[in-house]
């Protein structure tokens, strides 16, 4: 009989996160909810105000970043407190009040950047020199005279305001039609029984070791997709359309250059990371060639991508254990990143039991108030194990940010979000080959480093290739039939995957079902993100004590910079090639271990 999976109140203090660090119970985060609440009726006294005085705008500006401060922690615990136990309707509800309050401080002080940007540049630029308060929102004012050139009149402002939210209508669209509406075709599973398709369950079907069960599995869920495959391809195009809009009305050359203007991203990034990672594909036919080999299949399709190729190793890895190795792994960095390390592995910044109504997968919960705390169910394994020190990475960016940054720089943008705890990940790697000397355990590591690499790496790539080229076909007043998008994506299966996997009809659907599409020019991010990471995880274990320095000056930078100049800061360049050759050529060494040790 399966053990039973524990309530949360039967779940230790001890090994609970510690959301008493935010507040010491319900009783006081209600009365800290009522008191946030009440500032709210404060906001409407600055409303048509701040091109006053130095003064005034000083003033607002840091009662608005306090405000800012003090809805994070209100928010903060709700949220964490409803994720352990998503069952609870008091946290339900503490949550959805700390939603709702959140929209409300939205909606009020929605006035203050057109006013502030409304203010003439020698007014403002004298006001900046007359208040020393105001130095402190340098980097905000940084990036609001950036959008400057891009914003509107106050009344068309307003227009596009209004148009956003029917702007979002694709993607809630999507989000219904593929999470509520959207049913796949029942397939006999491993054990000879019926079993549903569902989204949760298919990764977890295509890793069978039965093909006939993968075959069936996906099969059946692009049947589904093909039978809408016009509807969502009219959508997908509506929401390229919008962006169209957005990007033409505010004067952007093109929607990738829009999306990609809040981080001021150079576009040759994008363009670099597609370059580079095409003269990389060799390496990536070498996997897809190793992958045929290993699992003894005249051909290889689709739909055996996931399936294991390496015997699992019975690595039984503790929690207690993990903590230990992931120090161990982790020594290079240097003691000032060691220490806040073992405080979070000490004071309860994890949540790691499993206990019912938990949410499942795991993440880190950063913010720029307090510490930082990671929420995962830990299994023993050695993914458990990578999972810790991946969300570890995570919390240790926000620590750093948060400790050296004052509150208005303490946030870094998504475009460096998964340097640090990709960074975790390939040092723990290095680490764990370095400390064992069997094949087969060697081989498992490197082929669970591979498997996350390529899926990063490779996959994102091709999303971000699709995407660009299904916008700018849009651009051109191309339509974007489901016809010709299953023919773009078809043509990339083929190119990605090269000449020793047999690119299943199928595949040419897969666009339909991704999310992140509906987020445009988003994806791409998780590759440059993990191509920082394996050039910053080489020149920590190259440079040394230099190296760490260099990566402790991105680490404590937040958002006090543009994500390429923090990037720099730690020796590595974004706009230049080489961190995505770096991370194709570790690909390609990595894979030549594995290559040897299975002959």
């Amino acid at each position: 009989m399966a053990d039973k999976v524990a309530k949360r109140s039967e779940i230790p203090q001890e090994k609970r996160w510690a959301v008493e660090d935010l507040y010491a119970d319900d009783a006081a985060w209600e009365e800290d909810y009522q008191r946030v609440s009440g500032l709210l009726g404060e906001m409407e006294k600055y409303k048509g105000h701040l091109g006053d005085s130095a003064a005034m705008l000083r003033e607002y500006l840091d009662f608005a970043d306090s405000f800012d401060a003090e809805l994070e922690k209100v928010y903060m615990y709700a949220h964490l407190n409803m994720d352990v136990d998503t069952t609870d309707v008091t946290y339900q509800t503490m949550r959805m009040k700390a939603q709702m309050l959140i929209a409300r401080v939205e909606e009020g002080s929605a006035f203050a950047e057109p006013e502030i940007m409304a203010i003439p540049a020698e007014r403002l630029a004298a006001f900046r020199a007359e208040e020393p308060g105001l130095q402190a929102y340098d980097r905000y004012f940084t990036l609001l005279l950036r959008r400057r050139e891009h914003t509107r009149s106050q009344e068309v402002e307003e227009l596009l305001a209004s148009a956003s939210e029917m702007a979002g209508a694709p993607s809630d669209t999507f989000m219904m039609l593929n999470n509520a509406d959207l049913t796949f075709p029942k397939i006999i599973g491993e054990d000879g029984e019926e079993t549903e398709v569902t989204h949760g369950r298919y990764v977890g079907l295509l890793e069978s070791t039965d093909r006939r069960v993968r075959k069936a599995a996906f099969e059946s869920m692009y049947s589904s997709y093909g039978q809408f495959a016009n509807t969502i391809a009219s959508n997908f195009a509506a929401n390229i359309k919008q962006a169209i809009f957005f990007a033409k009305a505010r004067g952007y050359s093109s929607t990738r250059a829009m999306y990609l203007a809040p981080g001021n991203i150079p576009e040759e990034v994008y363009d670099n990371l597609i370059q580079v990672v095409h003269e990389g594909l060799p390496s990536m036919y070498r996997y897809v060639a190793l992958r045929k080999k290993l699992l003894g299949v005249e051909e290889l399709h689709m739909y055996d991508v996931y399936t294991p190729i390496i015997p699992e190793c019975k690595m039984q890895v503790s929690f207690e254990e993990a903590k230990a190795t992931i120090l161990e792994a982790l020594k290079p960095m240097g003691e000032e990143y060691l220490a806040a390390l073992r405080e979070g592995f000490d004071n309860r910044w994890i949540d790691a039991c499993e206990n019912a109504g938990k949410r499942s997968g795991a993440y880190c919960s950063g913010g720029t108030v307090g510490h930082p705390y990671v929420l995962m169910t830990y299994k023993d394994t050695l993914d458990s194990m990578f999972t810790l020190a991946h969300e570890m990475g995570h919390a240790m960016h926000s620590y750093f940010s948060t400790k050296y940054q004052p509150h208005q720089t303490a946030s870094y943008l998504i475009f460096v979000a998964e340097v640090a705890s990709t960074c975790n990940e390939i040092l723990l790697t290095r680490y764990l080959l370095s400390h064992t000397e069997d094949k087969a355990q060697k081989a498992y590591i490197i082929n669970h480093f591979l498997d996350s690499f390529k899926g990063t790496l490779f996959r994102q790539t091709m999303f971000a290739e699709f995407e660009m080229m299904a916008h700018r076909k849009a651009e051109a007043g191309e339509a974007l039939t489901a016809e010709e998008l299953n023919r773009i994506y078809y043509d990339l299966n083929v190119e990605y995957f090269g000449p020793d996997m047999v690119v299943d009809r199928e595949i040419r659907l897969e666009w339909a079902r991704i999310p992140h599409f509906y987020t445009p020019f988003y994806v791409y991010q998780y590759a440059t993100g993990i191509s920082a990471a394996a050039a910053l995880s080489e020149r920590i274990l190259t440079l040394g004590e230099a190296g760490v320095k260099d990566y402790m000056k991105f680490l404590t930078g937040g958002g006090s910079a543009d994500p390429i100049d923090l990037l720099k800061m730690a020796g590595v360049d974004m706009s230049k090639k080489e961190p995505v050759e770096a991370a194709v050529k570790l690909f390609a060494d990595m894979l030549s271990q594995l290559e040897e040790l299975v002959g």
